[in-house]
């Protein structure tokens, strides 16, 4: 069988010299840096092409299909952003209606700004204990679809960056009945279904279009992703076609070679690689679950791979350790510092009330080790706040979660809120962020990670959230996606 770095290896090893791009020339001698220049090629003969793939990558990417029981798969040089560009915009044309999870990243609303679709939301549930975003409800989705007329493709992502997981078969079934495509973001999901720890992933849930990030939870370079399309329902023709537009007509060689390794892993090594890597999350999950005043989130249906730790229900003293009743609130941020900076552990995420530590097979005992370690050691120098006894001080951040989507009210689309500046009903204008509540956005705004935004354009937005982005500038995080910082673009009516 034959790899693609196994190919450019050896070709690497001829005497072939390159009257191509690109510039080095794989000449690794003129550089100073110990960077893949051997095996960094470009189109040339013998290697296929991404965009037309009739050899060594065609048969690549149907291994990778066949291993993630797919009908067809596509590798993403671009990451899963430019598989979900092109798999909303291939199912919707230019003005249709889109049902969407509240809760999608970023991407897919670019791609309803691009194809100027009308987007209906979606509220995902809410664990007030937690204090995320739970899963999509697959009765409100049904629910949304007998309501509203039109719609042309149905998104969720499932995991969440939290990790969550939404019951993708049965809101397949359900969007089935109406012959509409189920589009899953399961960019947080390339490791499901290798493994029982694990759910199946959502090709074999009845999802029509599936991207899976393998850099993410999996041994594969940063921005290599894969697009999987199954059934007859999504418009396959289309949906190659935007992949032709929003992919790079230069691919990296090296990137996709990274991606065949990773797929030659699962393939060949990968009962072994996920045993290994399950008894160390069995093993890490039942230390962490042992802590007395963080705390590790758990639910059923929940990727267990994502190491989340909740600091809700912790104070820590301030001052003088003889005071006792003093206490101030303990942030995800104070947490993520902490670990970052005393113990040299860099987190994925740090949120108002908890952080994310993101495992992949590639992860060591001694990691993980260290992880258990440290937490144990912080846990043990904090206050139980349970009771809700003593005197607070800090940042209060016990009365609204960090990552709910659904307090704002829905003023028009959001794909249109560009026609509010030229509306003669009212004006534009910048205002701070935290009192930014009862005008309508004309921008976004969001935190990143994980890239989902808090602000929608043309969403009116609350109170809640205004205090929400509020807060989160004073804990120190920084909310992207407006033009400038601490202010938003609003539209105010009258």
């Amino acid at each position: 069988m034959e790899y693609l770095y196994d190919r450019l290896k050896e070709y690497s090893e001829e005497d072939y010299y390159p009257f191509h791009m690109p510039g080095h020339k794989r000449n690794r001698k003129r550089m100073d840096a110990e960077l893949p220049y051997a095996i960094d090629i470009t189109e040339i003969e013998g290697f296929d092409d991404l965009h037309h793939a009739e050899g060594i990558l065609k048969r690549a990417q149907e291994r990778a299909a066949e291993v993630y029981g797919a009908d067809e798969t596509y590798y993403l040089v671009n990451g899963s952003t430019a598989g979900i560009l092109s798999a909303v915009m291939g199912c919707t044309r230019k003005g249709e209606k889109i049902l969407m999870a509240r809760n999608c990243h970023r991407s897919v609303y670019n791609a309803v700004y691009l194809n100027e679709l009308q987007p209906i939301y979606i509220y995902p549930g809410v664990c007030e204990e937690r204090e995320l975003n739970g899963p999509v409800s697959p009765e409100e989705i049904e629910q949304a679809l007998e309501v509203e007329n039109g719609i042309r493709a149905v998104v969720i992502t499932s995991p969440t960056y939290d990790g969550v997981v939404s019951d993708v078969e049965r809101i397949a079934e359900i969007v089935h009945k109406k012959n509409i495509p189920l589009i899953v973001d399961e960019a947080h999901g390339a490791h499901f279904g290798f493994h029982p720890y694990f759910p199946d992933n959502a090709n074999a849930r009845g999802a029509d279009v599936v991207i899976h990030s393998l850099h993410k939870t999996l041994p594969a370079l940063t921005q290599t992703a894969l697009i999987h399309i199954n059934g007859e329902i999504a418009d396959r023709g289309r949906i190659r076609q935007y992949l032709h537009i929003f992919q790079t007509s230069s691919p990296s060689y090296v990137l996709m070679a990274g991606i065949d390794e990773c797929v030659r892993l699962l393939q060949n090594k990968g009962y072994e690689l996920f045993q290994d890597y399950v008894k160390q999350l069995k093993w890490i999950r039942r230390k962490l679950g042992c802590l007395r005043n963080l705390s590790l989130f758990e639910t059923e249906d929940y990727d267990r791979s994502k190491i989340v730790i909740s600091v809700k229900q912790s104070r820590t003293a301030v001052g003088d350790s003889r005071s006792v009743n003093k206490r101030r609130i303990f942030t995800g941020k104070d947490l993520y510092e902490i670990l970052l900076h005393k113990y040299h552990l860099q987190m994925e995420m740090a949120a108002g009330s908890y952080i994310i530590a993101m495992t992949s097979p590639g992860d060591t005992h001694e990691g993980m080790k260290r992880l258990v370690d440290a937490l144990e050691e912080i846990d043990s120098m904090l206050i139980s706040d349970i009771d809700g006894s003593g005197e607070i001080s800090g940042y209060d951040i016990s009365d609204e979660s960090d990552t709910i989507y659904g307090k704002n009210k829905i003023f028009c689309r959001a794909c249109r809120a560009e026609e509010l500046e030229y509306s003669k009903n009212g004006r534009k204008t910048v205002v701070p962020l935290a009192e930014s509540y009862g005008k309508i956005s004309l921008e976004y705004a969001y935190l990143y990670p994980p890239g989902i935004p808090l602000v929608v354009p043309g969403e009116m937005i609350s109170s809640e959230t205004a205090a929400l982005i509020g807060r989160y500038r004073k804990m120190g995080f920084e909310v992207q996606g407006t033009k400038t910082a601490g202010m938003i673009e609003v539209y105010i009516y009258g």
